[in-house]
Formats: structure tokens, sequence, C-alpha cells
């Protein structure tokens, strides 16, 4: 790199910033701010227990796009304060330091551009993931834990919780179906871009012909959304059943109907829940679990009939992304374009980039 191109990509990183501030608006931010600190040296404001979680829910979001903002722009603005002295200087020695330092400072704007998108309603919630493979029995079953297998070491890269809901093992092989709950920081935002159907090819391990086989499945994810949003959920409208766990539990939970299903008859989704040996916990974990599917259901709908899409086109019934093993190594997302070779390590967890470029992606369509 040379001071031309230094000097062009700290106007570029100059340029970002400045849109990234017309998103996070940060004046307002600390204007809101001073707002919270007076309401919670309010006498009555600690009375209403559930309105200060909110509030304090608010403060934490704000205080973290603020810090982040500041670090940003406050390294851009240090690089480009050192970059003209030692211009003036002839400073080769940090002018040299500055060119290596050059990647992590578009990190730091890349970062912060990623924020902005994650600055959703709901995008800061934990994710609820469901896992179902389609068509291919042992195969697609596979494939299926193989997915849910991914979701949970990005969450451990990332030190968030992971909770299962719902296990099914496949006979041979495998999930049948599979419900987690992933606990942290911008978890939906991330992961809602996941939303839809998964194709893997590869010379299958269960044929001993070793023939390449294609194999999809559907992954849906919605907000773990919280108590006050309201959803209305008629009993008319649901259908209840109970059936034996399978999987880890112990005796009692493969002996008794512990386990819950929920359909939604007029939308037809269908939630299910396991995790506990108690009947009436499991129930109501499904209907937190239905309650955040419809909650993204209806903001789907919004989001189709305000750009004229028709109604049997709405949802996650579509191919996002392809996993190629054999004949060669690629992991390919139709939404971003972006083709990886890392094949082994994006199924191990490392899917930080691929999800950021689809959200990019995303915002520049």
């Amino acid at each position: 790199m040379d001071h031309y191109e230094y000097g062009e990509l700290l106007k570029t990183l100059k340029t970002k910033m400045e849109n990234i501030g017309g998103v996070v608006q940060p004046e307002l931010i600390k204007q809101r701010l001073g707002e919270i600190e007076a309401l919670e040296n309010s006498q009555d404001f600690w009375n209403d227990a559930a309105k200060a979680a909110v509030v304090q829910k608010e403060k934490t979001q704000l205080e973290r796009k603020l810090a982040k903002y500041e670090e940003a722009s406050g390294a851009l603005e240090d690089s480009a304060d050192l970059y003209e002295m030692a211009k003036e200087e002839s400073d080769d020695e940090t002018i040299q330091t500055l060119f290596e330092e050059a990647p992590s400072l578009e990190e730091h704007v890349r970062k912060m551009e990623i924020e902005v998108l994650l600055s959703g309603p709901n995008d800061s919630n934990n994710a609820i993931v469901s896992i179902h493979p389609g068509a291919g029995g042992t195969e697609s079953q596979d494939w299926a834990s193989m997915l849910l297998r991914m979701y949970s070491r990005w969450a451990e890269r990332r030190g968030f919780g992971v909770e299962t809901l719902d296990y099914q093992s496949g006979e041979e092989a495998g999930i049948k179906d599979a419900s987690i709950i992933i606990k942290g920081e911008n978890a939906y935002g991330y992961l809602k871009v996941e939303n839809g159907i998964h194709r893997l090819v590869r010379i299958s391990p269960f044929d001993s012909n070793a023939k390449r086989h294609t194999s999809f499945t559907s992954v849906m994810v919605s907000p773990e959304i919280d108590d006050d949003i309201d959803i209305v959920i008629e009993d008319k409208d649901i259908r209840i059943d109970t059936y034996r766990a399978s999987g880890a539990g112990g005796q009692h939970v493969n002996k008794t109907e512990s386990a819950i299903r929920i359909t939604h008859e007029p939308t037809g989704i269908v939630v299910q829940c396991q995790n506990d040996r108690s009947q009436h916990k499991n129930k109501a974990t499904a209907m937190k679990m239905l309650k955040s599917r419809l909650y993204e259901f209806e903001l789907e709908q919004k989001k189709a009939e305000e750009a004229g899409i028709e109604k049997s086109e709405i949802g996650w019934g579509h191919q996002i992304r392809s996993y190629v093993m054999q004949p060669y190594q690629q992991v390919k997302d139709t939404r971003s374009g972006e083709a990886y070779s890392n094949v082994s390590g994006i199924l191990d967890g490392d899917i930080d980039k691929m999800l950021e470029g689809v959200l990019i992606a995303q915002s520049r369509s």
C-alpha cells in the first residue's frame, strides 16, 4: 500500500462512517441516555419493575451501540490525524505502521456497518432455530444434524448459550426434527438470514456404491419475543397433541407423554417441545415458540404486502445456500452471491463472514 492508496482508503472509510453516523445518530442516543438517567433518578421509576426492566434493556443497547460507534469513529480520526502529521514530518516509520494497521482499521468500520444492520426491533433478541430434514431419509436427516451442530458450534464460538427445546433422533442417523434456542447478543439479528432451504451435495456415507447425493433441509429462525408483545392465539385455532419424548432424558421422559406438539390451524405452523419432564412446562415453552413463529410470520406477511409479493411466495421455502463437498469444496450463498472454500470450517461454526455478507447484500438490495 502506498500513500495514495492509504489516502483513498481513509476517504472511503470516512464516507462510510458519515453514513453510519446518519443511521446511528450518536447525539440522539446521548440525549435519550440523559432522559433515561433522569427517569432512573425519579422516585416512582423503580416501583414498576416491568417497565424499569424494559428501559434498562434499552439503556444497555444504546450504551453498547454508542461505545462501538465512538470506538470506530475515534480509531479512524486518530489514524487520519497521525497520517497527516507523519506525512508533514516525513516519518516513514509511523506511516509504515499505519499501513500495517489498515486492515484492522477497515475491520473496525466494517463491524460498525454490521452493527447498523442489526438495529431492527428484534435483532438483539435470542433466536429460536428449528431444523427439519427434507425428503431423503437417513441422508437428509444426517444433513439436518450437521446444520444443528454448525449453529451450536457458532453459538459456542461467540460464548452464547444453547438450550435444546426439541430433539427427535433419526432411525439410523441424524435427526427427524430439532429446535434450539440460542441466547446471546444479536443472536436473532445474525441468524435471521438462515431462514430457508439449505442444500448439501456430497458422496453419501450411507451409500455402499459411493454415489453423490443431494439433500435438502429447512431452517426456520424466529426471535424469542418478550411477554409484553401482544400475540393473540385463540383456543379454537390450535390443536395440541402429546407424545412420548425421544432421545436423552432418562427413563421418566421416555415412558410418559410429556412432549407437546402444537399445530396452529390457520397458518399450518407446528411447534413442539420435549426438553422438560413436565408436560405443563413443555406446553408453556411450546406456546412461547408458537408466539415467536407467529410474530415472525406476521412480519413476513407485512413485508411481502409492502413489496407486492403474492402470498404463495411468502416464507422460507426457497434454497438460500448450497454446500458442495464433492466433486469440489464450496459453499455458495444465493443472496450475497459469495462463495467460500472453507467448507469444513463453516460446518464447524465459522459462519460470521457468511452471515455478514448476506446482511450487507440484503441492505443494498
